[in-house]
Parts: structure tokens; C-alpha cells; sequence
């Protein structure tokens, strides 16, 4: 959990998020998992609580001391407008049905005036150019018996549908643009991972040098940049407020 925390603490969703956070109230995490951003909104005052459907999921951050609780996510057990925010992070695309269900609950527990922030995969510039390519291998997947994963939406198609249920979307951001950029890699390089061998046996991890360090801070400024997150951002973050 202290490594999810970390990851949280520096990552540039949690800015993102906590930029579009209502300033006071209540803030649900709906398809919380193991927690961690239900414990990090806490520890930075914020009055955050986490549902998600699995049980496994929940014990790690109910240890930890997070307030969760096991819930469909299509029925929630939270009263009709009690939570100032909604926060969910890549869940609606897994329902096999599609979002409404669960973006239909959100509209019920949001009142008039609340925020949404809401993630799911983003039908980005690269899967738009790979789209016959993707579609192939969707295919070939279901054609071996595979199962349904999850969907990827345009800035459109999640606009329209956060609409359908009452959400005014007031801006998107993508987000993760290394994400695809690092599958890429590990495609090129045969799957390789660093090993533990390259880990020194006191069991830390060496600070880079100056000069990587300053490569790393360019490369994040480039792919953060408008046209690079537009072309690689894995994930898109729409942030709504209910009408």
C-alpha cells in the first residue's frame, strides 16, 4: 500500500484531481480497489470514503485504515445527493453493458451543483491510426474464446453520454501518455523487464544522476504537452459538474 500511496503522491492525475475537487464535502470513490486514493484524499483533509465490488480488493485499504465498503456500483447504498464528488478511475468501461448503469447512480447521489471526475480509456490519435489493426486483434480474441475487457471512448462519445445522465462536462484531460509508449518498448525489446539483479542488495534503489534526472523532467514536460497527450494519452479524465 506505502508504494500505491507514493505512486499516488507524484503522479500528475492526483493534481489534476485535487485541482478539480470541490473545495469542501463529502468525495466518494466508486471502484476505489485497494484504496489508496480514498487514504491520500484523507491525509490531505479531504473527506473521502471508497466503494468498490470486490471484497479482495477492499482489504488492503480497510487495513490501512480507509473508509470502504463493498457496493454495486449500479446501486450504491449512499443516499440520493449526499456526496459532494464522484470519483471513479478506469471503472465504467469494464461493464460489459456499457456505463449508464453506473453513470445513471452517480446522477443520483450527486446533487445539482456537484462535481464528477470521471476516467476511462481514451480513443486517443494512435488507436485512432491502429484501429484496423485493433479491430483484428479484437477478433481474433473473441474468435479463441476470449472475454470482454473494457471500451475506450472519444472526448464525444463520453461527453454525450455523461449529458444523457444530467453531467455538464466543463473539461477533459488526457492522461498516462507513456503508457503506450512503454508497451511499445517492451514489444520491441521482446517483453524484457529490469531484473532483480539490477537491484543493489541493500534493497534500494539508486538516485539517477543529475543529467537523467533532467531528461526525465523534459521528457514528461514533451509528453505532457497538448499535441503528445492528444496523440499518446492513455486515459481521459472528464470532469462534470450535475445539472
Amino acid at each position: 500500500m506505502e508504494e500505491l500511496l507514493r505512486i499516488a503522491r507524484e503522479s500528475p492525475l492526483t493534481e489534476l484531481i485535487e485541482r478539480n475537487l470541490p473545495a469542501t464535502g463529502r468525495v466518494l470513490e466508486a471502484g476505489c480497489g485497494l484504496g489508496q486514493y480514498v487514504l491520500l484524499l484523507r491525509e490531505r483533509g479531504r473527506a473521502a470514503l471508497g466503494a468498490d465490488w470486490s471484497l479482495d480488493a477492499l482489504r488492503a485499504g480497510a487495513r490501512a485504515g480507509a473508509p470502504v465498503s463493498v457496493m454495486d456500483l449500479r446501486a450504491l447504498a449512499v443516499a440520493t445527493g449526499a456526496v459532494a464528488a464522484y470519483l471513479s478511475l478506469g471503472v465504467v468501461e469494464h461493464d460489459p453493458d456499457g456505463p449508464d448503469a453506473i453513470l445513471r447512480e452517480a446522477a443520483r447521489v450527486v446533487p445539482p451543483g456537484g462535481r464528477l471526475l470521471l476516467s476511462v480509456p481514451y480513443w486517443n490519435g494512435v488507436r485512432r491510426i491502429g484501429a484496423p489493426y485493433l479491430r483484428r486483434q479484437a477478433g481474433l480474441t473473441r474468435a479463441a474464446g476470449g472475454q470482454f475487457y473494457q471500451y475506450a471512448f472519444t472526448r464525444r462519445e463520453l461527453g454525450r453520454r455523461l449529458a444523457a445522465h444530467g453531467f455538464a462536462v466543463r473539461a477533459f484531460h488526457p492522461y498516462d501518455p507513456a503508457r503506450i509508449l512503454r508497451k511499445a518498448l517492451r514489444g520491441l525489446r521482446g517483453g524484457a523487464r529490469v531484473t532483480s539483479s539490477a537491484v543493489p542488495a541493500s534493497g534500494r534503489t539508486p538516485a539517477p544522476p543529475a543529467d537523467r534526472r533532467a531528461w526525465r523532467r523534459a521528457a514528461r514536460a514533451l509528453l505532457y504537452s497538448g499535441p503528445a497527450l492528444r496523440l499518446f494519452g492513455h486515459m481521459l479524465l472528464a470532469v462534470a459538474v450535475r445539472r
